[in-house]
């Protein structure tokens, strides 16, 4: 099944349903400022740092490049694979929604721990919703990947990893947050699928197009329509 949904299309969603509309049928009117793009340099940077501290991790967008459909197919193939292994931007599929996880690593007894990368010195609430929809499309993946590996496979923990400030790593785990959360994510899905299916919405500009991000499509909203190249995930 073809995903329609992915992490940053589902954030997006959150913060006005008609940039999401956007983003899936007219993505190349997007709009990044420079001061966006200095931000997603900054944090591939902290991510990249903080990922060298996982050695001998097999990054699948090296393995598979732009093809990005094939990423649930490789990571469901090494995390079946008996022992352990670790695996960067490791993609998960569920209820037509796509997730790529920053850090997986699988123990040998089929125990499974998260790591996503957020280069932020606090927590936001737009963070722990990027870990609840990753829980929901993983924890749901898992017992199907089960049935195909020697050992079960569990979803031990899920952890944050944020800046202290100074690029040095802090910890949070969000695991029990992010089970009580997946009704509401789920509904959420749902919700936005059910939208794409419709017209685009009708949403005058306003504070929404700042927070917690700036969108990429303010300027169509406000008729000057431009293009930039799409920065999905």
């Amino acid at each position: 099944m073809r995903y329609r949904l992915t992490k940053s299309k589902f954030i997006m969603g959150l913060q006005c349903e008609k940039a999401l509309y956007l983003d899936i049928y007219k993505p190349q009117l997007a709009f990044h400022s420079q001061e966006t793009l200095a931000r997603f340099r900054k944090g591939r940077h902290f991510e990249s740092k903080i990922k060298s501290m996982f050695p001998g991790g097999i990054d699948i967008s090296m393995e598979l490049r732009g093809a990005v459909q094939r990423y649930p197919e490789l990571t469901a193939r090494m995390l079946c694979e008996p022992g352990a292994v670790t695996l960067f931007e490791a993609g998960f599929q569920y209820d037509e929604v796509l997730v790529l996880a920053d850090v997986v690593q699988k123990a040998a007894d089929g125990t499974i721990k998260i790591f996503e990368i957020k280069n932020s010195q606090t927590i936001k609430e737009v963070i722990r919703h990027d870990v609840c929809l990753q829980h929901y499309v993983i924890g749901n993946s898992l017992p199907q990947l089960s049935e195909k590996s020697d050992k079960a496979l569990v979803l031990k923990s899920f952890d944050i990893i944020y800046n202290d400030g100074n690029d040095q790593p802090l910890y949070e785990e969000l695991l029990s947050e992010a089970k009580a959360a997946e009704p509401l994510i789920a509904r959420q899905v749902a919700h936005f699928k059910e939208m794409l299916q419709g017209m685009e919405p009708n949403v005058t500009t306003g504070s929404h197009c700042h927070m917690p991000y700036e969108c990429p499509y303010q300027r169509y909203c406000e008729g000057k329509a431009t293009a930039q190249t799409d920065l999905s995930f």
